[in-house]
């Protein structure tokens, strides 16, 4: 396996519904156009591929001078625990530059990895919850 890494591209959101369907992360893939405006509307995304297949995105919301909102990390099933998420984070750490800090919100099922990447867990956040 040689994984590569792309950062400011957008697959197709065929591609991306398929890695969210696999990693287990909860998203509206039923609703492509949703899918497809989510990314339209991010200003950093970093993929993983193996050789032409998708395996992992990073797709966050940032300024690059002060906050960078991480809001989704998905990796296939089948390549989870390779370190692929913790090179996606990193490499969008590197994108967003060392006077931005990283925020992102982790899926329940999650919440043990983030510390192991040297993540701090927070307790001062807050939230409206979406309608739909």
């Amino acid at each position: 396996m040689n994984i590569h890494y792309k950062t400011g591209l957008i697959p197709a959101t065929a591609e991306i519904i398929e890695v969210y369907n696999s990693s287990g992360l909860n998203r509206p893939t039923t609703d492509p156009r949703r899918i497809a405006g989510m990314y339209a509307n991010s200003n950093l995304v970093v993929t993983a591929w193996d050789g032409d297949l998708l395996v992992g995105v990073s797709r966050s919301l940032t300024d690059f001078h002060y906050c960078c909102y991480l809001s989704d990390l998905a990796i296939r099933k089948e390549y989870q625990k390779q370190g692929i998420g913790q090179e996606l984070v990193r490499l969008t750490k590197e994108a967003i530059g060392p006077s931005s800090m990283l925020l992102l919100l982790a899926a329940p099922s999650a919440m043990e990895y983030y510390p192991k990447i040297g993540m701090d867990k927070l307790d001062n956040a807050f939230m409206i919850k979406r309608e739909r």
